[in-house]
């Protein structure tokens, strides 16, 4: 999913700002949108053409769990809880088609029941597993999440994606423009689409768009007001933040500095064991990401936790 949220930068380079690319009238624009829109490759197609990843460097032993985990799904292809940390881990090690399959059997088990969170993630999965392309089918699976939930900032998110591949700023911008003055100032989608909006606008035909000034987070809030709480109410509120913030990263996971935060949070209020858990987990988590496992170790060192 992470590597979807950032395609909005790389996106607009290609699509919109190729060196060389002329000005052409607003109507021939629309039509050559038109014609991408409606040619575009099945997702067999895609991932037939997608480059093949890059192998992932993971530790021998995380690799025997990945093959136990397989051959668990295997034996018993119809457990949802399996076929999820399946689909999250194949992933991890590179194997986004694999991924896809995986989340596409859950979402097949759970038929009409499948939550939209289901289902944005497996449209994001059939990106990856395209290449970054949204096809037909994962499209049709992003409009099945946001007829169950039409407010979904990721499935919105992905719906001004799609706009941008297929050269229609105009209707991108208004979607991420949403996104950006909802929040929160530290949900994933929003540095990319800040990063973007203002080259989005010009686009779009505002160019006089002024982007919202980022939103003091939730920590810069209940900083402001813990000045006037007790030195018991202030830890009680710390160790709430820290509980909202492990909450978040276990359902929606998180950035390598998010967990790095709660690793030196939880040693900060006096939860050194638990953090040593975190730890452990998120050397799991990031196997195959080195710079962002990085990220994290040099916090539980930090911390004392980790050499």
């Amino acid at each position: 999913m992470l590597a979807l949220l950032f395609m909005a930068a790389v996106t607009l380079y290609l699509r919109e700002g190729q060196p060389g690319r002329g000005d052409l009238p607003i109507a021939q624009r629309i039509a050559q949108s038109e014609q991408a829109y409606a040619s575009r490759p099945s997702q067999a197609e895609a991932e037939a053409r997608a480059p093949a990843p890059a192998p992932a460097e993971i530790p021998d032993d995380f690799a025997a769990l990945i093959q136990q985990l397989r051959e668990a799904v295997a034996r018993n292809p119809d457990d949802p809880q399996g076929l999820a940390l399946l689909a999250q881990n194949e992933l991890r090690v590179g194997n986004p088609a694999a991924a896809r399959e995986a989340q596409q059997r859950l979402v097949d088990l759970r038929g009409e029941d499948a939550p939209p969170e289901d289902l944005v993630r497996l449209s994001a999965l059939m990106v990856e597993a395209a290449g970054g392309l949204i096809t037909r089918e994962a499209e049709e699976v992003l409009a099945r999440a946001l007829g169950k939930d039409p407010s979904n900032p990721q499935a919105r998110y992905m719906l001004g994606l799609l706009q941008l591949q297929n050269d229609r700023p105009d209707r991108a911008f208004p979607i991420w423009r949403r996104l950006l003055e909802e929040g929160p100032e530290d949900a994933p989608w929003i540095p990319p689409i800040r990063n973007a909006i203002s080259d989005l606008a010009w686009l779009a035909g505002q160019p006089d768009y002024v982007p919202p000034a980022p939103m003091p987070g939730p920590d810069a809030d209940a900083l402001a007001a813990a000045e006037d709480l007790t030195p018991q109410q202030r830890q009680e509120m710390i160790a709430a933040m820290v509980a909202q913030l492990e909450g978040r990263l276990a359902q929606q996971g998180g950035t390598p500095e998010e967990w790095a935060r709660l690793i030196s949070s939880l040693v900060v209020i006096g939860n050194a064991d638990h953090a040593r858990d975190i730890w452990a987990e998120a050397q799991t988590r990031f196997a195959a990401q080195p710079e962002a496992l990085e990220t994290v170790r040099r916090a539980a060192a930090e911390s004392g936790l980790a050499e």
